[in-house]
């Protein structure tokens, strides 16, 4: 564990499926000596069948997500996690991100009633650290891992992943944001990465909205 007094209390890592949200999360944890918390998607039941047959299995695949990420941020709001340095690797706004791109508007009108019903509180992150990557090289990230699960991704549901992220975080202002190309960045693998990332990470007085990319940081 290395120890830093200007790490962020509360860091999110988001990203599209296969860009590497969890394995940062597990190395920044590590280093920092955070606690984690993970979205647990190999807990949902549906998932497989969602990704072999979409349209008979969003709406479970959906509602699961949603009461799983409700009941883990209210157990964490009743103890003490939220005065401790914290590393997550999903943000409570993905859900409907989510939602919007696999349910149908009947589906999603049940959704919303739902959402409305649950109570869903998590404080803002201290930063947001989105990874970013194309299609092509997510798509070779999923391979090489061989999750049983993930075998029937397509690219177009990936590109549909990734345009909503994009859309999402172009408007995003509620938390500090650095923006990771995840192409041409690989804090898992090259060290130097690892330690340029966790310097901006660390940088308290940076501007709220920044993009890491092989040349460094710019607006």
């Amino acid at each position: 564990m290395s120890e830093s007094i200007d790490k962020p209390n509360f860091i999110v890592v988001e990203g599209p499926i296969g860009v590497g949200k969890t394995s940062l999360v597990h190395r920044l944890a590590d280093h920092f000596g955070s606690e984690m918390l993970l979205e647990g998607a190999e807990e949902n039941p549906f998932l497989q069948r969602f990704y072999a047959n979409p349209r008979e299995a969003a709406l479970p695949a959906q509602l699961f997500f949603l009461f799983q990420r409700s009941r883990q941020w209210n157990d964490l709001s009743q103890g003490d996690m939220f005065r401790q340095h914290l590393i997550a690797d999903f943000m409570l706004e993905k859900d409907r991100l989510f939602a919007q791109i696999n349910l149908d508007a009947d589906e999603m009108r049940l959704y919303e009633q739902v959402y409305e019903h649950l109570t869903l509180e998590a404080p803002l992150p201290d930063l947001v650290v989105y990874l970013q990557a194309p299609v092509d090289v997510l798509m070779k990230r999923i391979k090489r891992r061989s999750r049983p699960v993930e075998r029937k991704i397509e690219p177009g549901y990936l590109q549909q992943l990734c345009d909503a992220y994009a859309d999402f975080f172009h408007y995003y202002d509620r938390s500090p944001l650095l923006i990771v190309n995840a192409a041409e960045i690989d804090p898992l693998k090259r060290e130097e990465d690892f330690q340029l990332l966790l310097t901006h990470i660390c940088d308290q007085g940076a501007q709220r909205r920044r993009y890491l990319n092989l040349t460094g940081f710019s607006l």
